[in-house]
């Protein structure tokens, strides 16, 4: 049976991400398992301000949010190994979106980074916080 392991990034971070990706390209390497890599857009149409976003706004983004996390992933891993990797893109709630898609796909570890926090949240981001507490499987936290 083969592993997985789902590395949720932020396409907006290019710089602190690659880190996490090269991280869990090395975990997947040594376990020999799949990798899939998770970015999460925020979900306007749950607020009021979904009022101004329309369906076809959420599909640009998605699609433009593939595209850069497909270059962010190539630019960590060089194009070989992008080749490899299943790309999801998710739209909701960062820590939700991560679980969810843990769960759906079986993941054996999760892996993500952690912010530099501010007072309020001064051990783990509030996504990774969430992460870690709910998840299922085992989740490596990237500094």
């Amino acid at each position: 049976m083969t592993q997985t392991i789902l590395c949720a990034v932020d396409v907006n971070r290019v710089k602190d991400e690659v880190k996490v990706l090269q991280t869990a390209a090395r975990l997947a390497a040594a376990e020999n398992a799949q990798l899939d890599v998770i970015t999460v857009l925020p979900d306007y149409g749950m607020s009021w301000v979904g009022g101004y976003f329309d369906e076809k706004h959420t599909k640009e983004a998605r699609k433009h949010a593939k595209e850069a996390l497909n270059n962010l992933v190539e630019e960590a891993l060089g194009p070989e190994a992008n080749a490899n990797v299943r790309h999801v893109v998710a739209v909701g709630t960062a820590y939700h979106e991560i679980l969810e898609t843990a769960e759906k796909d079986g993941a054996d570890l999760i892996v993500l980074g952690a912010h530099r926090p501010d007072l309020k949240d001064y051990l783990l981001g509030p996504n990774a916080a969430r992460v870690v507490r709910h998840s299922k499987c085992s989740v490596y936290v990237v500094r």
